[in-house]
C-alpha cells in the first residue's frame, strides 16, 4: 500500500494515466491525493471528472480554482474564460450528476500531519482554522443558495482576512487563499494578480509558505497551483504543479520514501 500526492492533472487525461502506470498505482491498494485543478486547460476534462469521481474510494481531493471555475459555469455565473475547456463536461448528459458531486468536495483535507489545500493558506491561520474555515465555506458552496453565491464568488477583495467578516465576503477570502494565493504581504495582504516566479514577487510581498510566523509552519502543506515555482520538497511543504498543461511535466511524490515520479507533456 502506497499514498502518492499528484500535481494540477487540468484535463490531461492521457498524461494523467501514463503516470498512474508509472507508479503502477493500485486503485485496490494505493492511494491518491490529487491538489486539485483537475479540469480544464487539458483536452480531456471530462474523462478526469469522471474518472476522479469512479475512483473516490481511493482519491482524496481538493477543489482548485478552475474546479470553481467549472461549478461557476454550470450554475450559469461565468462567461467562457481563453483557453476553457470545459464545454465538454457542460454539454455532458451527465453534467448536472458531475457537478453536483464536485460541489461537495473539500477545500482542504487534514491526515497524519500533512494539509493539502490547492494554493496556500495565510499566515495567521492554524491548521485546525483552516479546517474549520474550509468545512465552513464548502457547506456554502455545497448548499442550497449556491448558484446566488457563485454570482458573487469572483473578485480580489477583501484582500485580507478578518475573523468579522460574514457571508459572500467571508467565503471570497478563504476561497481565494486556499485557492488563488501565490504570494502575500507579512500582514497576510493577498497580491493575487502574481503569477510569475518567486523572485520576481512584487515589492513589499514574499511566498505565502515564507511569511515569517506562518502558523502551519509545523506541519507539511501539500499543494499545487503555481506552475512557475515548480516541484519542491520541504519539510514544510510538498508544491507539485509542474506545469501538466504547459507541456511540462505530471509529478506524483511517493509519502512513504518521498520518491518522485514524472511523466512528460509532449502536447496532451
Amino acid at each position: 500500500m502506497a499514498t502518492y500526492a499528484v500535481g494540477d492533472i487540468h484535463g490531461c487525461f492521457d498524461l494523467f494515466r501514463r503516470l498512474l502506470d508509472k507508479i503502477r498505482f493500485d486503485d485496490g491498494s494505493d492511494n491518491l491525493w490529487l491538489v486539485g485543478d483537475i479540469v480544464n486547460r487539458g483536452p480531456q476534462s471530462l474523462e478526469t471528472l469522471r474518472w476522479v469521481r469512479d475512483n473516490h474510494r481511493c482519491v482524496k481531493f481538493v477543489l482548485g480554482n478552475h474546479d470553481f471555475h467549472l461549478l461557476a459555469a454550470h450554475a450559469g455565473a461565468a462567461g467562457a474564460q481563453p483557453g476553457d475547456t470545459i464545454n465538454d463536461i457542460l454539454r455532458a448528459p451527465d453534467a448536472d450528476e458531475l457537478c453536483e458531486w464536485l460541489r461537495r468536495a473539500p477545500l482542504a483535507y487534514r491526515e497524519n500531519g500533512r494539509l493539502m489545500v490547492h494554493a496556500g493558506v495565510l499566515p495567521m491561520w492554524d491548521a485546525d482554522e483552516v479546517v474549520r474555515l474550509a468545512e465552513e465555506t464548502s457547506a456554502a458552496v455545497a448548499g442550497s443558495e449556491w448558484q446566488e453565491f457563485a454570482k458573487v464568488l469572483y473578485g480580489d477583495k477583501p484582500e485580507r482576512w478578518l475573523p468579522t467578516l460574514k457571508g459572500a465576503d467571508r467565503w471570497r477570502v478563504v476561497i481565494n487563499a486556499l485557492t488563488r494565493l501565490r504570494v502575500c504581504e507579512d500582514d497576510g495582504k493577498m497580491i493575487l494578480k502574481f503569477s510569475g516566479e518567486p523572485d520576481k514577487a512584487p515589492r513589499g510581498s514574499r511566498p505565502w509558505f515564507d511569511i515569517p510566523g506562518r502558523k502551519t509552519r509545523a506541519m507539511q502543506i501539500v499543494c499545487g497551483h503555481w506552475a512557475a515555482l515548480g516541484l519542491v520538497r520541504r519539510d514544510d511543504l510538498l508544491a507539485m504543479d509542474t506545469g501538466a498543461c504547459w507541456r511540462g511535466k505530471l509529478t506524483a511524490v511517493r509519502f512513504d520514501d518521498n520518491a518522485v515520479f514524472c511523466a512528460q507533456n509532449n502536447g496532451c
